[in-house]
């Protein structure tokens, strides 16, 4: 199964300051329809003015995952962790028993980010954050994890970010023309796939910029570029 969300039919709030789109239910959106993919619970699709941000904040019990695509966000938490996160780079942040954390844009342009909420494996557990670059050109043609379950030594070895959570995160950059084939380890895996920039063609479906394909019962999944893409992909259990 494959199924399109075009992004003009996603959850939508504009703040102002911030420019939000929800793949899922979130906040004030709901759709009793799209209310997960799995494990899989958020995915919004966020653009933040300069200067602007999220003061301090609770989270507790969800894996959180901000990928970055233009800009950079700079992440403070009650751990004493203070970072910045740029375009290509990835932050996960395991909320555990519970964390405050805030994050603002401190640069002088729009900062746009995919946040994307796992459900974890079990829940508590002491909080813990982390950040990585991954740039866009070792990930050419291939998937790269993300980020990664903690119990998932192949992707840990690749480099992948931990997390607590059956679930992988990967991203590609795909040349107009060219296709990658990605093949979970079951077929009743929930997949959902997010071009960053460009448009493919997910098997027989087309999905441009921003739209969601949630994908399940597929053996494996081929992902072509109809132009020069970027790709993020969350497998879920």
């Amino acid at each position: 199964m494959i199924e399109l969300r075009p992004f003009n039919t996603l959850g939508a709030a504009n703040h102002g300051w911030l420019d939000a789109y929800h793949h899922f239910s979130f906040a004030s959106y709901h759709d009793p329809a799209r209310v997960n993919w799995g494990n899989l619970r958020v995915w919004n699709d966020d653009a933040i003015a300069p200067g602007q941000g999220f003061p301090t904040h609770p989270h507790e019990d969800m894996e959180i995952i901000t990928y970055v695509r233009k800009g950079a966000i700079t992440h403070r938490d009650s751990m004493g962790n203070e970072g910045r996160t740029e375009a290509g780079d990835v932050q996960v942040m395991s909320a555990g028993n519970g964390v405050r954390h805030s994050e603002y844009n401190l640069e002088d342009e729009e900062t746009t980010l995919f946040q994307i909420w796992i459900i974890p494996d079990e829940r508590g557990g002491e909080p813990s954050w982390g950040a990585k670059a991954f740039p866009k050109g070792d990930r050419a043609g291939q998937f790269v994890p993300l980020a990664t379950s903690t119990a998932n030594d192949n992707d840990r070895a690749e480099g992948a970010l931990p997390i607590r959570t059956d679930a992988r995160v990967l991203g590609a950059t795909i040349k107009a023309g060219e296709s990658v084939t990605y093949t979970p380890k079951s077929a009743d895996r929930h997949l959902y796939l997010v071009p960053a920039v460009g448009s493919v063609k997910v098997d027989d479906v087309t999905a441009n910029a921003r739209d969601g394909v949630a994908i399940t019962q597929l053996e494996s999944v081929t992902i072509t570029a109809l132009e020069d893409s970027e790709v993020v992909l969350v497998d879920a259990a």
